[in-house]
């Protein structure tokens, strides 16, 4: 029976212990003495917003870190790992369930538990680096991975953003993990007995541990990787323990032990400190690392942990994660749905990853994982850029612009440091994925006002991805097929570029990003060029089937074709899921298909058809193949991205009540805070973003623009801190599961008659109030200005000071 709820302006009088301003800042030497006194919530918080702490209720406690963990290869609802970290923490930790060096490092049906590690794993598909585990046993010592692994339930597990505990059944020991962002502290909490073993696992591909009795230390280091690193690579570690050694062994390759022996190095080495302890006795761990040294290293655990207990290590993890979750307060809605909520916003707060330190100087430097030295500035990592373009990046310019600033600072240091922007990073280049899409985070984050970076640099990294293709590191930045892109339009099927048609309109919704970038940066020339480039979707428009198709170099469409085959010249879907990429001008593409009923008919078809398909490119029926199938939704494949802004086009064609009742439908459907709650690859917030979005009642299909689009929202009263510290309330009264659809909406008390909201107004604060139906109301938002921004009709002003679109080319056969 599902239940609502009334969240209740509960007091929450522990905060007032917190410094908001501490919580709030920015890394640097004004804040020496709070960086050293208040550990975990010293990081440059992203946004100056004090949300109401003292009467705001706890939203951890909505969070399930759980959320998306009951997947494997086959069949994804997550393929998540439950992250015990601050928001875009350098470090996370979890529970290996997994052996080492296993992607899905943690499978909520799994049995046993091998350790709990520290991960900066992104997604399954690109693993883990600089990874060690800690491990508790007791009796005959076992240290191999597979004999120290413990049963356990998750009847005895609790996990929470800012502490994990599980009970190790057959050592009679219960382990616990508290995070800061640099560092983190362990609790193991052991039976009476004369044999309790502590196991540092430093894994293998290259690693060191030395034991330091008199000190109560071990230090050493990680290399493991699966590429993106340069050859200097190391993870340094230090653990400083609460409790004097009995015992203290280390292991060699071949988990070959080395009784007494307190160091080694090798491929895959570990260390076994044990001691006895009577019952119920607390053996703590404060562990930290350093991309940059040992004695880095050591000054994370000083400045974040220090002197601080686990329970204050704890309290303060949960201060900084309801610090940011209260940023957005759902004041009255479904507890199920608030739970879902919390569960998917807490994951587009982990991604990416701050991959840089701060000195002794108070100076903040990064490693670089792309030439291997230590630098001064920001360096983020450990994301696809194919994803979150999408609503990640866009979030964080409406709620976290001080963030966005810092993560486009470190992009331009990614490209003085490399010559490229990223596409993947994790840390450094990747070759997986495709598209241009660093150039639409960097538009996006300019034209929505953000100041705070090198915007010249960053064009110039743009423009030269769009320009330039040889001396490429890996095949995912810059440009794959440019020279065919440039002077065809499109990148041709069957010159062997893998992808090709998603490319090619993936890379002109990037130069649609440069066009409107170059615009408002006075770079008229470029601008001209590139809002042409940005028309080179309708080069693949086939004028018989009406849906997008691979072309080849003599200019001749791709065959035999089948719109259902997966792969081959698209990216994890198949032409029903890409022909809706055109982002920039939905009503150019309406106008190319054959008019707005002919668009209409083929996004119901999507929909209506049965869930069939063809995987003979791949060979075998891929997991995203798969997702799509189970859920009955026809060909709507929102397990994975490139389909997710498709259902908010129906408010460019004149029936968005269509859209309301299908984002519903998603919304209930395909999300829970639960093992199996999503429909996919979660993928570094990205899947996330369109559910916290959605619930809110509008989503960014543009970036680039100033616009979002109108959808259905979830709750019944939601209040969002702007990062101006103005308030953004929503009102739905009344709405339940069965009112999907607006009735009617007002602006600042005002009827308003859109089906697209504006940033530039939004962010000034104000009420939204919708008034929501069981019965689609099909006379609102039908007229030519009620309709999204496309390019090729700019029937409302502008988003930005580029200049009018020309007119769309028709497709050619």
């Amino acid at each position: 029976m599902r239940k609502k709820i009334l969240l209740n302006s509960t007091a929450l009088l522990a905060t007032l212990t917190l410094s908001l301003s501490v919580l709030s800042g920015c890394d640097s030497a004004k804040n020496s003495n709070a960086a050293i006194n208040l550990g975990s919530a010293t990081a440059e918080k992203p946004a100056p917003a004090t949300p109401d702490l003292v009467n705001t209720p706890d939203l951890v406690q909505h969070v399930n870190p759980l959320m998306g963990t009951d997947s494997s290869f086959e069949l994804s609802y997550g393929n998540t790992y439950p992250a015990i970290a601050l928001p875009w923490g350098m470090n996370f930790w979890t529970p290996m369930t997994a052996p080492m060096g296993d992607g899905w490092t943690y499978k909520y049906d799994d049995h046993k538990i091998r350790g709990i590690k520290q991960t900066h794993q992104p997604s399954p598909w690109l693993n883990d680096y600089g990874a060690f585990s800690l491990m508790a046993v007791t009796g005959p010592l076992k240290f191999n991975q597979d004999e120290r692994a413990s049963w356990f339930s998750h009847k005895a597990e609790t996990a929470k953003p800012h502490h994990y505990s599980v009970y190790l059944a057959d050592y009679d020991v219960t382990a616990e993990v508290t995070p800061t962002e640099r560092a983190a502290q362990f609790r193991f909490t052991f039976p009476k007995t004369e044999q309790a073993y502590l196991i540092l696992d430093a894994f293998d591909k290259g690693s060191k541990v030395k034991i330091l009795p008199k000190q109560r230390k071990i230090i050493g280091y990680a290399r493991n990787n699966h590429g993106g690193v340069p050859a200097n690579f190391h993870n340094y570690f230090v653990l400083e323990f609460d409790k004097d050694f009995t015992v203290s062994h280390s292991w060699h390759d071949g988990w070959k032990l080395q009784p007494n022996q307190l160091e080694s190095e090798g491929q895959h080495v570990g260390a076994i400190i044990g001691f006895a302890t009577d019952k119920g006795e607390q053996v703590h761990v404060k562990v930290a690392s350093s991309f940059i040294s040992e004695a880095q290293a050591e000054l994370n655990l000083q400045r974040e942990i220090g002197n601080d207990t686990f329970a204050q290590t704890e309290h303060k993890a949960h201060q900084v994660w309801q610090q940011q979750l209260a940023r957005i307060e759902i004041q009255q809605g479904d507890l199920d749905q608030i739970r879902t909520f919390y569960s998917s916003l807490y994951r587009v707060l982990l991604f990416p990853r701050k991959f840089y330190e701060v000195d002794s100087k108070q100076q903040i430097v990064h490693y670089s994982p792309y030439n291997g030295d230590v630098l001064p500035g920001y360096m983020f990592t450990d994301n696809g850029f194919w994803d979150t373009f999408r609503a990640v990046f866009p979030f964080f310019n409406l709620m976290y612009p001080e963030l966005n600033g810092q993560i486009m600072q470190g992009l331009v240091n990614t490209y003085k440091e490399s010559g490229w922007l990223p596409e993947w990073a994790s840390p450094g280049h990747r070759g997986v994925m495709i598209g241009s899409n660093s150039a639409i985070n960097i538009a996006d984050a300019y034209l929505k006002g953000g100041r705070d970076f090198d915007i010249e640099t960053l064009y110039e990294a743009t423009k030269k991805n769009a320009e330039v293709e040889a001396g490429r590191p890996v095949s995912s930045v810059g440009r794959e097929g440019l020279s065919y892109y440039n002077s065809l339009g499109y990148v041709p099927y069957d010159v062997g570029i893998h992808e090709n048609a998603a490319r090619t309109l993936e890379y002109a919704f990037a130069d649609f990003n440069l066009y409107q970038l170059a615009s408002a940066l006075g770079k008229t020339e470029d601008a001209a060029v590139f809002q042409k480039r940005s028309q080179n979707y309708l080069k693949l428009l086939d004028p018989e089937t009406k849906w997008m198709r691979g072309r080849n170099k003599d200019g001749s469409f791709q065959s035999p074709f089948n719109p259902l085959k997966w792969g081959d010249a698209f990216t994890e879907g198949n032409s029903l899921h890409y022909s809706w990429s055109v982002f920039h001008d939905i009503a150019g593409l309406q106008q190319a298909m054959g008019g707005e009923q002919v668009f209409l008919n083929k996004l119901n078809q999507v929909f209506e058809m049965p869930p069939t398909f063809d995987d003979s490119y791949y060979g075998f029926t891929i997991h995203e193949i798969r997702e799509m199938q189970v859920v009955n939704m026809g060909n709507y494949a929102h397990g994975n991205q490139p389909i997710q802004h498709m259902i908010y086009l129906y408010n460019y064609a004149g029936e968005p009540w269509q859209a309301q009742a299908r984002l519903r439908d998603v919304m209930t459907k395909l999300y829970s805070a639960t093992p199996d709650g999503y429909s996919g690859d979660e993928d570094n917030g990205q899947t996330s973003a369109w559910y916290v979005f959605s619930a809110l009642g509008f989503y960014p299909v543009t970036p680039g623009t100033d616009q979002y689009v109108l959808g259905s929202p979830l709750f019944e009263k939601v209040k969002l801190t702007l990062p101006n510290g103005k308030m953004l309330q929503i009102n739905a009264p009344g709405n339940l599961a069965k009112t999907p659809y607006i009735e009617a909406l007002s602006w600042q008390q005002q009827t308003y008659p859109h089906n697209w909201l504006s940033h530039k107004e939004l962010i000034q604060g104000g009420q939204l109030d919708f008034q929501m139906s069981e019965t689609p109301n099909k006379q609102r938002g039908l007229a030519t200005a009620d309709r999204p921004y496309s390019m090729s009709t700019a029937n409302h002003t502008a988003p930005t000071t580029a200049p009018a679109p020309t007119t769309t080319e028709k497709a050619k056969p």
